[in-house]
Formats: C-alpha cells, structure tokens, sequence
C-alpha cells in the first residue's frame, strides 16, 4: 500500500480490489489531494519517494484496469453469484442494448444473456453466443434454469414474497391485478433510474467539471468544453425534469401516477440532447489523447475518489447521458404496455411515446446532417474550377443529383449538365469530354429565390420550341427563367418530388432551429483540403468512386472509438440518399 502496512494485493478474486479499501480512500486521496483541490504548484517529492516514483504508480493504474470496472457487491450479489458458480444463471433481455465500446455487450430485447459475473450491482459481464462484454444489470431480468425468475429465488432466500419486487420499488400491496402491478414496477424503475441519473451528472459536474476548471494549467476551455459539451446544462434541465416527475409520483400507489404529462410539457427540452451526442465521438477522441498522459490518469482517477464515486471510468459517466436518451422511449413503450385504455394516463403515455420517438428521430437526424457535411466538403473539393462561396456556407445536405438538359435565354441552347440539388441552392457541373468522371463548376441557383413549374409536353411559349419532360426554374418577378429537361417521364416526376423535399427540409431546418456552427464548416473544409494537396489532381478517380459506392453501406472507421454509431429509438431513421447520389455519377456504369 501507498501509506500503511498492507503491503500485499489481495489475490485470489477476479473482482477483489488492489489495494485495501482504507488505503485506497486515505492515502491514495492524500497524495493526490494537492493536485485536484489546490491550486497552484506543489512539493510532491516527499511523498513520491515514499510510494515510490510516478512510473511505477502509473504502470499500476494500467494494469489494475479491473479494479476501475466493479466494486465488491452485497447480499443479493453474493446470491447471484453462488448461482453463477454453478452455471445456472441466465439473463432475459428487457430492452435493446445498443453496443457503444468494444467491451460492452450487445443485444436486443428478449435476448437470453448466460450471466458470468454479476460482483458490480451497475455493470454485469455476460455472454451472448460468441460474444463477451459488460451490459447494464437494469436492462436486463435474472432468471435460473431459465424458468424460474431470479426474483422468485432471491425472495425464497429473503423468506418473503414481496424481495423478488423490492428492486423495482418497494412493496405494491395485496391484491393488485397484475398489469396494474406491472404499471407500478415501470414507474418506481423510471423514478429510480431519474434520480440515479441525476446524481450520475451532478457527480460529472462537482467531482469533475469543478475541479478541471480550477486547473488551468491543465485544461483550456475549449478542451472542457469539447470532453463535457453541454452537460452542465443536461443536468440543469433533468433536476427541473425530475422535480416535474416527483410531483406527479403517487408514493403510495404507484400504479395511479400520472406522469405522461411531464414527457409532453419538456418535449422540446430534450432536444439539447442533439447537441450532446454530436459532441460525443469528439469528446472520447479528447479524453483519449489526455488519457495518454500519466497526470491525467492520475487526476481524473482523484477526482472520481474525492467525489465517491462508483468504480466506472470517466469515458463511461459520459456515456451516460448518450443511453439516458435512447432508453426513454423504451421505457415508455413498456409503461403503455401496461396501462390500460380506460386509465387517465393512457393517453398522455401513448403521445409522450411518440414525442420522445420524434425527439430520437431528431436526434438521429442532426447527426446524419453532421456526418453528412464532410462529405459534402470532400465532394466540393473534387470539383475542378470551383467558384464563389463554399457549399456549406449555405448547404448541409444533398437531397439529389442527375444528369439534365438546361436551357436559358437568351441562348435557348441545350446543354447536358449534371445537377446536385443541396438545400438551399441547385449546383450544376459539366462533365469531362475524354474523362467523364472530371467534373468543372459551371453555376449553381439560389433555391429561395425560385419557384419550380411543371411544364406540359409541347411547345413552350417562352422559349418559342417544342419540350418534352421538362419543368422550370423561375425567379419570382420572371427576370430569370431556366428550363430543365429530363430523358425520361418518370426521371422528370422524381425531380419535381426532389425540389418539393427541398423545401420541406428547408422550412423543416427553421422550425427546428437546426444550423451547422463556423466551426464546424471550417473543420470539414479544412478536412477535405488535406485530402487532396496542392500539386496532385482534385479529380474524382475510379478508386474515389469505389469508395463513394462502398458507403453506401459504410464500416466502422478503425481509427474511431464506437461511439461515433448512435441508433437512439424505434422508428429506424430513413436511410440517407447522399452516397446513393454520388455514386450515380460513376462513369463506368452502363
């Protein structure tokens, strides 16, 4: 040990912590207390030559990496995991799982999960098939031999009936028909896991925000910023959330809780969310380059110590909110499952579903937007003689794409372009007469400031000739008139659907507030112009274009944590079109 006698580990449990408890919580927090709570420089010499050097106490961090993962459990746990011994524990998934880390275990709901260690109350190591990882103990409900609920077990052990219900609430009463008693047990696990997740942000906010702003010599703003996001206002919003729900909370007879209401009135609340998990993959990617320093090893695991916090890393608290998110609608699900028709409740439940469905639908949304816009970016800089502002001052999204004939006065001369409809404006190239797969900025239209005509087979009086398949482009006083046309009827229908989803999106956009920062535009440019470096030819080649197809259905990057991958609910987000319409552009397809 750092301090006292205990110089031994103890050995001979999987799950038995390094050091003894009171070394970890007096001595490890004094040697470290100096650098968390006081600010300015400090001796630590003394103390390192008596622990021994800061090597050695860093090489310890990293290869205990178990004793951050699971503290010692109680009663239940030691019962859960005399089953385990035995290999008669299974788990019966109650909701979706989504894998976020590569050592977390996914799965979906109704999934039979075989338990392997079950020591942390919070984190559980299952097994699924061939696959191997940590799941969250609520997501999940115990059961032996498969037939015989865990509850049931723990309860024949307790000697009362009422200890397989003590964990989702409390005791229910005699006599409750069993939905109703279902209804109580999703909401005491919904109030539950509220107030646990209000101290989860609270412990992120005091234990670690706190204390990272007192060392600035360690952290900038806009590395805080870019590890927490906004999660101070997160916690902000849920305790108002919280006291909504606890207001609403029947504490005697759960099952007659009203709480469908507070979902509907916070609605749009929730959607500083979207934020959140936009910034999470850049957050991990932060807090991964600063974990590779030793003094921030060593400072955050002080700041979880001081905070009494339970043994999760600082990775995983900020995941928290990212599955706080995704769990809503899951829950909600389950309580309009259980309420009946005829309850007060009923209907508020079944409109709080759907709105905390189209909260996750936004969500997803904006994070496709996002990803979206580097690859706009590095479609922009394949662009030979590109001219005036860049796509993404305006532009975040690329709705369709397709080759057209374009007349305009005075010339009424057709030529052949390619079109790409973005929001906001309609950007048109030529392609290369030897290489078709070159394409030369030739103009583009402000989208606001025109108004699309579907134009009847025959002759047209503007233009004075006969067209087929064609539709205009109109400014609002006809100073400006451009007619496009397409081959085929039906490739000219789906250009008219695609000018009316344009404007959807766009009014869509304003109603929602949602809008792209400098910063970020800047980034994507940035991006894309190491990707094509002065000296070598911008083209969009074949092997770009077989990289363009191939994210049609795209892979993990190596290089990125997981977390980047966020399905936050049911319904499943329409699939994007942008890599579908580029890849249309390839030469080679007949």
């Amino acid at each position: 040990c750092f301090q006292c006698s205990n110089g031994k580990r103890m050995k001979g449990h999987i799950n038995a912590p390094l050091y003894p408890k009171c070394c970890r919580t007096d001595s490890f927090v004094l040697y470290f207390s100096a650098l968390v709570i006081t600010d300015g420089p400090q001796d630590k010499s003394g103390l390192v030559d008596e622990v021994g050097s800061e090597d050695d106490l860093y090489n310890e961090f990293r290869s205990s990496s178990n004793r951050f993962r699971h503290p010692g459990g109680g009663g239940e746990q030691l019962a859960i995991n005399e089953l385990i011994s035995d290999g008669s524990v299974c788990a019966e998934a109650l909701w979706d799982h989504v894998t976020m880390d590569d050592q977390e275990l996914g799965f979906k709901a109704g999934d039979v999960i075989e338990v392997v260690d079950a020591t942390n109350k919070e984190w559980w190591w299952g097994r699924v098939l061939d696959s191997e990882g940590w799941f969250p103990a609520s997501f999940v409900r115990l059961r032996v031999n498969q037939d015989e609920p865990m509850e049931e077990y723990l309860a024949h052990l307790d000697g009362a009936s009422e200890g397989g219900r003590a964990s989702m609430g409390g005791p229910l009463g005699p006599g409750l028909p069993c939905k109703e008693q279902m209804r109580a047990n999703v909401i005491n696990e919904i109030m539950n896991t509220e107030r646990d997740y209000i101290k989860h942000l609270k412990d992120i906010c005091e234990g670690y925000i706190k204390q990272c702003r007192k060392r600035t010599d360690m952290f900038t703003e806009e590395q805080l910023r870019t590890i927490f996001g906004n999660i101070d206002e997160l916690y902000r919003f849920q305790k108002k959330f919280l006291k909504a729900l606890e207001k609403k909370f029947n504490k005697d007879h759960p099952h007659l809780s009203e709480i469908g209401s507070c979902f509907l009135e916070h609605q749009t609340n929730f959607q500083i969310y979207s934020e959140y998990c936009n910034n999470h993959p850049n957050a991990c990617v932060q807090l991964s380059k600063v974990m590779k320093i030793k003094k921030y090893v060593f400072f955050f695991e002080a700041c979880r110590l001081l905070q009494k916090m339970i043994d999760i890393s600082l990775d995983g608290f900020l995941l928290t909110p990212v599955q706080k998110i995704c769990k809503y609608p899951l829950q909600l699900a389950e309580l309009l499952k259980y309420t009946n028709p005829q309850h007060r409740d009923y209907k508020d439940v079944e409109a709080a579903l759907n709105a905390m469905k189209n909260v996750a639908r936004l969500i997803n949304e904006r994070k496709r937007r996002l990803e979206n816009i580097d690859k706009i970016a590095q479609w922009q800089s394949s662009i030979e003689d590109w001219e005036g502002e860049d796509i993404l001052s305006r532009s975040s999204d690329l709705i369709f794409s397709g080759d057209l004939t374009k007349i305009s006065q005075p010339q009424a001369k057709g030529q052949q372009r390619m079109f790409f409809l973005f929001d906001h404006q309609l950007v048109f190239c030529k392609k290369d007469l030897l290489r078709r797969d070159i394409l030369y900025y030739k103009g583009r239209l402000d989208m606001d400031q025109m108004q699309v005509v579907d134009v009847e087979d025959g002759k047209d009086k503007d233009f004075n000739m006969s067209v087929k398949n064609a539709l205009k482009l109109c400014s609002p006083g006809g100073e400006e008139v451009h007619l496009l046309c397409a081959k085929k009827p039906e490739q000219k229908q789906r250009w008219l659907r695609a000018f009316a989803d344009e404007r959807e999106q766009v009014q869509h956009d304003l109603e929602t507030g949602f809008t792209i920062t400098e910063v970020q535009k800047k980034q994507a440019m940035l991006n894309a112009s190491k990707s094509h470096p002065t000296g070598k030819p911008k083209a969009v080649t074949r092997p770009y274009y077989d990289f363009l197809l191939r994210q049609k259905h795209p892979t993990l990057p190596t290089s990125l944590p997981q977390q980047q991958v966020i399905m936050l609910a049911e319904p499943k987000r329409k699939t994007s079109n942008f890599w579908h319409n580029i890849g249309r552009l390839t030469p080679f397809k007949k």
